[in-house]
């Protein structure tokens, strides 16, 4: 029942978590929106594989990460100037298309790998959250059957979530495709997101 449980639990709080506006939800909303249902698709399912061993990483260093301020600081820096370079990047873009740029945005599964990767906000995240779960007695890690039962429900959670704004992006695309707002939205809210990074952290 444990294993149950913590895996249960692990999707509930990724889905939960990967609710607010963020580098990948934005990204998927836009390929949603766009009626790239597919290229969608495969970019959720790029995005929950890297969540698990970032998941992973934040469980098993959580007591070496938490002792230095400067590796916490360092990941919110590098979200928030990855954010700002996508939202810049976005919006350069949906201006001027470049064919590599338009190959790039159509394979799905490389681009959620590429951008994933370089999104490491979910560790300082999934750290403090794991903390909370463990302190209040809805997780037990002691096994590593329960760690990856728990990973395991961290990525189904995320790839649940944005599989959901995708098809609703979908439905909604028939009245907005056609709108360059589309297109320049994301990135607008990217650069915006990553500029408020920035200033907090360097103020």
């Amino acid at each position: 029942m444990i294993v149950l449980q913590v895996f249960l639990v692990g999707a509930v709080v990724s889905f939960l978590g990967s609710v607010p506006p963020g580098t990948l939800n934005l990204l998927v909303l836009q390929l949603g929106m766009q009626n790239k249902i597919k290229a969608a698709l495969r970019f959720a399912l790029a995005v929950a594989i890297i969540e698990y061993p970032y998941a992973w990483i934040a469980v098993v260093f959580e007591q070496w990460i938490t002792a230095s301020p400067v590796v916490q600081d360092n990941f919110h820096l590098i979200g928030a100037t990855v954010m700002t370079l996508l939202g810049v990047l976005g919006i350069w873009s949906a201006r001027k298309p470049g064919r590599l740029h338009q190959k790039f945005e159509d394979s799905g599964f490389r681009r959620g790998l590429v951008l994933s990767i370089l999104n490491p906000q979910a560790i300082p995240w999934w750290i403090a959250m794991t903390a909370g779960l463990k302190l209040e007695g809805w997780i037990v890690l002691d096994t590593s059957l329960q760690l990856h039962a728990y990973l395991l429900g961290t990525a189904i959670g995320a790839l649940v979530l944005l599989i959901l704004l995708a098809v609703l992006a979908k439905k909604a695309a028939s009245r907005f495709q056609d709108h360059p707002l589309v297109r320049l939205l994301p990135g607008v809210i990217l650069l915006v997101l990553g500029l408020v990074g920035l200033a907090t952290y360097f103020w």
